[in-house]
């Protein structure tokens, strides 16, 4: 089973505005994995489904956009639950910004 992160990033942009940040941002996500990464996404009305692959282990996530905030659900494998706090500090750090 494995341990879901659960955030709400505010945003002050509209939700076009957002889904063009998400589109053009999705892919520096490979940046920050060591050792490189695949990111696959699609979108489903105003939510983002995204799957990041590395290191042998794939991460579904979603990112649901409102008027006001994003909220984004991480699925991370168990293999990779014992980093959940630092996955969390992360988002809660680098995703504030693509939404500036």
């Amino acid at each position: 089973m494995g341990t879901p992160i659960s955030l709400d990033i505010p945003h002050s942009l509209g939700k076009e505005a957002v889904r063009q940040r998400l589109d053009g941002g999705i892919q520096r996500i490979t940046e920050k994995i060591p050792g490189g990464g695949a990111v696959q996404h699609r979108w489903d009305g105003d939510t983002m489904h995204f799957t990041v692959s590395a290191m042998g282990q794939t991460i579904a996530s979603t990112a649901t956009v409102f008027a006001d905030k994003v909220h984004a659900v991480v699925d991370l494998p168990a293999f990779l639950g014992l980093f959940a706090n630092q996955v969390k500090a992360a988002i809660e750090k680098e995703a504030p910004k693509l939404l500036k």
